[in-house]
């Protein structure tokens, strides 16, 4: 089944319709979605949408353009969500230079305790890069693991770039940006890059493919990002909804996680920040 790998189902965009969409999902052949935070509030809302859905997944992080909330005791807090049972990743965090809504040297700082806290915790990174190719590379390198699996959210760069990263054992993150027609560089991504190191996501309720480009986007719609990876690998929509399944139920450690094994039963008693 389709596997989401990147949701923001806790964005207010889904208050009026949030239950009736995901009850829905199964019966359109979604069978998981890793919801993911992307500041204190969302990663808060997060864990209570993986308690209340047994498919749902979560990530907690803070979001490069949200840095400004973390301090010592906010980061302690963070850190403790990332004990909860069904979180399975850090993130979303790294850079973005698109928006500069926090300076750069503050974004990298919490970019790199976000990673420490991955390696500490033996738990995925996800990556957000935005206008900011060089320090993500240069970063990624510096403290690069071989045990902790990475993955490009949205990826946005070059073919080239893409090289790099697969090289270093990391996954690209592939949206409904893959079907716009001015999407040249990351239709040659996809065309190179082997299918074993994508992952499907909708970022959602961004970033919706053709033919709902500029409405808000849901896991349903990962049908038609299928479509245009499959047409550009010259596989089926059935290949890739495997494979790239497979792919992130291990760069998840779904298959293999033992829940008692994080599970703090204080987490939840954290101050709350927001």
């Amino acid at each position: 089944m389709i596997f989401d790998s990147h949701a923001h189902y806790d964005d207010r965009a889904f208050d009026e319709d949030r239950e009736e969409i995901l009850s829905s999902l199964g019966k359109d052949g979604v069978g998981t979605v890793v919801n993911v935070g992307s500041g204190l509030p969302g990663t808060k809302r997060t864990v209570g949408l993986t308690r209340r859905y047994s498919f749902i997944y979560g990530a907690a992080g803070v979001h490069p353009d949200e840095v400004g909330e973390l301090n010592e005791e906010t980061f302690a807090w963070l850190r403790e969500q990332c004990l909860q049972e069904k979180i399975v990743a850090v993130g979303e965090t790294g850079l973005d230079y698109y928006w500069n809504r926090e300076n750069h040297e503050v974004q990298k700082k919490w970019f790199i305790r976000q990673i420490a806290l991955a390696k500490e915790l033996s738990l995925p990174v996800i990556v957000h890069s935005r206008e900011a190719a060089t320090d993500t590379m240069e970063i990624l390198k510096q403290e690069y693991s071989p045990h902790i699996p990475v993955v490009i959210h949205c990826y946005s760069y070059s073919p080239e770039m893409a090289r790099e990263y697969v090289k270093m054992g990391y996954y690209l993150g592939v949206g409904g940006v893959v079907t716009f027609k001015n999407a040249k560089k990351l239709k040659e991504t996809v065309q190179e890059t082997p299918l074993e190191r994508l992952l499907l996501e909708t970022d959602c309720p961004y970033l919706a493919p053709e033919p709902f480009r500029g409405k808000r986007n849901d896991s349903r719609n990962l049908i038609y990002t299928a479509k245009a990876v499959a047409e550009l690998k010259g596989v089926t929509p059935e290949a890739v909804i495997e494979i790239t399944e497979k792919n992130a139920r291990c760069f998840y450690r779904l298959d293999r996680r033992r829940q008692n094994d994080r599970t703090d039963t204080n987490a939840g008693e954290s101050p709350e920040y927001y």
